[in-house]
């Protein structure tokens, strides 16, 4: 048994206006106590998910005892760093016991029991049938399917039952936006918009940095907060004159190469390299079977890929999960390392779109196929009018193995951290924006 971790008590700062009245809307002699639902959405870093959490707690356990809770996020991973880490520190602060089971996914508060779910898919929701709730927390909504959200809902119903939702804004045809946000009043919901502003504890300085770090549609929604549609052009930052460099010897520290595997589509592996605290993508290969009229087998893709490794040390071949007989063909040989790719589409494309923004990856001139790609890789208007961000699957393959080397490798969160910790310094963030003063309280 590896020792246990001891849990931080989580350090407060002030809250503002705002954050205050998501805290206490739900208490008597308040406007908003009769309100079933409360969603919180705006800027990313905006305090929203904080005084969420503590307006969750604060309310299910003064106004019950022994009832059954849904916690749900967008992965069980994404909800336990998201929610339940920060949920652990604020019970230490208030000095409350609790009961974390792992392994089963869910906490026991006094004599309540908070289950874990993931909404990943339409299937989720099975999960959640049979269950009788007196409240849900969804961490990240709009990620979640329609049917979850309907499921959840649902399934509250012991008497004085309230749901609470938070999350980042999205396409304005998404159903949050349609069915919950636009019908508020006819639902009895009380709908909260943030910004970052509403976030004492951030400086001018940091939301500076947030604000650079994004352009076109993620600026709109992660910044200012609001429910656009995305269209054209979905790296409308790249600039060759900004990211565009000349092919030349330079001392790479580490590479990677990563990789969207195609049998009837293309193929395309890219070699990137470190150097000066910058990945450079150095050179492509890019073989499309139905252009060249001959499809490759694995073990031709395979030789290519060594050849194009050449004589450097790669740390990692990243791939798209999905390409199983190449990964274990790979796997099988020896030779590479293989990652399987973090595949979020729509989070890795916000990830390169930060990374260009910052300037963090170039791209040699001799990478011809990754510039007309970039060049042509747009949004599908007809996932758009279904409320869905997608890109259009057409001259996407570069694309691809660009999203997977920076989702894996160099992934940033929305907060503005990269995993690398060559990103770290200097650069990030405390985990916890909120410091509590001594004495203090959020009671």
């Amino acid at each position: 048994m590896g020792k246990k971790r001891k849990i931080k008590g989580f350090r407060f700062q002030p809250f503002s206006l705002k954050q205050k009245k998501l805290l206490f809307f739900w208490e008597k002699g308040s406007p908003f106590q009769d309100k079933d639902i409360v969603i919180a959405d705006g800027a990313i870093r905006s305090g929203k998910t904080i005084a969420m959490i503590c307006s969750f707690l604060r309310w299910s356990l003064k106004n019950f005892n022994g009832e059954n809770f849904i916690l749900s996020g967008k992965t069980i991973g994404a909800l336990k760093k998201n929610v339940i880490g920060p949920m652990q520190q604020i019970l230490t602060s208030w000095g409350l016991r609790y009961e974390y089971n792992r392994s089963e996914n869910y906490i026991i508060i006094g004599d309540n029991t908070y289950y874990m779910y993931d909404a990943n898919n339409e299937k989720s929701q099975d999960r959640l049938q049979g269950l009788t709730s007196a409240g849900a927390f969804a961490d990240e909504v709009a990620l979640f399917p329609q049917n979850f959200v309907d499921q959840m809902i649902g399934r509250c119903s012991v008497e004085g039952a309230k749901i609470f939702m938070n999350c980042n804004p999205g396409s304005p045809y998404h159903f949050v936006k349609t069915e919950f946000i636009d019908k508020s009043k006819e639902k009895n919901i009380l709908y909260m918009h943030f910004t970052m502003d509403d976030n004492l504890s951030l400086s001018e300085k940091v939301k500076e940095r947030f604000r650079r770090m994004f352009t076109g549609v993620f600026f709109k929604r992660y910044i200012l907060g609001l429910w656009v549609q995305a269209e054209g052009l979905i790296y409308d930052m790249f600039d060759e004159v900004k990211h565009k460099v000349q092919s030349i010897v330079r001392d790479y520290k580490e590479y990677y190469i990563s990789c969207d595997y195609g049998t009837q589509n293309a193929t395309a592996f890219l070699l990137w390299g470190k150097y000066l605290d910058k990945w450079y993508l150095v050179k492509e290969y890019y073989y499309s079977g139905r252009d060249k009229g001959k499809q490759k087998a694995d073990d031709e893709y395979y030789d290519d890929l060594v050849e194009f490794a050449g004589d450097r040390k790669i740390k990692a071949v990243i791939i798209d999960p999905s390409a199983a007989s190449f990964i274990a063909f790979i796997r099988k040989k020896g030779k590479f390392t293989v990652r399987k790719a973090k595949n979020d589409v729509l989070e890795g494309i916000r990830n390169v779109s930060s990374a260009l923004n910052e300037g963090v990856i170039l791209f040699n001139d001799c990478c011809i196929n990754t510039f007309k790609e970039f060049f042509s890789y747009i949004w599908d208007e007809k996932a758009i009018e279904r409320g869905e961000d997608k890109p259009l699957k057409v001259m996407d393959h570069a694309m691809d193995a660009v999203r997977y080397f920076v989702n894996t490798i160099l992934y940033k969160n929305v907060d503005g951290k990269y995993a690398d910790s060559i990103y770290n310094k200097g650069r990030g963030l405390k985990n916890n924006v909120y410091h509590r003063r001594k004495g203090g309280t959020v009671f």
